[in-house]
């Protein structure tokens, strides 16, 4: 199972950006390059729902609320996954965590704050 850690969370104002990145402690550069990662967040009483995955080959998927304001991308040689947000509405407030598929398993992380607020 892989280890996921995520950093880069924080305190944005309305309009703001932040860039979301998740270390993944695989095996090797090969297997990390067959996981599908995905960002996936959490709002207070509100279900996890998905952000954005990327397949090891880099295709890309966006929930509607987000796209054309967030971009998923992912480094296979240093084993990484990033998002970044760009346009934060006080609505994307919520903690965010990085998950990683593959052969029909997955992993998450720990998870990061993002507090959208003026």
């Amino acid at each position: 199972q892989v280890q996921l850690v995520e950093s880069g969370g924080g305190l944005v104002q309305p309009g703001g950006s932040l860039r979301l990145s998740c270390a993944a402690s695989a095996a090797s550069r090969r297997i990390f390059s067959l996981y599908t990662m995905g960002w996936y967040r959490q709002a207070p009483g509100k279900q996890r729902d998905m952000v954005a995955t990327i397949t090891g080959s880099g295709s890309a998927n966006y929930a509607d609320s987000v796209k054309d304001r967030f971009t998923i991308s992912r480094d296979n040689a240093e084993k990484a996954v990033y998002l970044q947000m760009n346009s934060l509405k006080p609505e994307d407030t919520a903690v965010y965590y990085c998950r990683a598929d593959v052969f029909g398993r997955s992993s998450w992380g720990q998870g990061t704050q993002v507090t959208v607020s003026s």
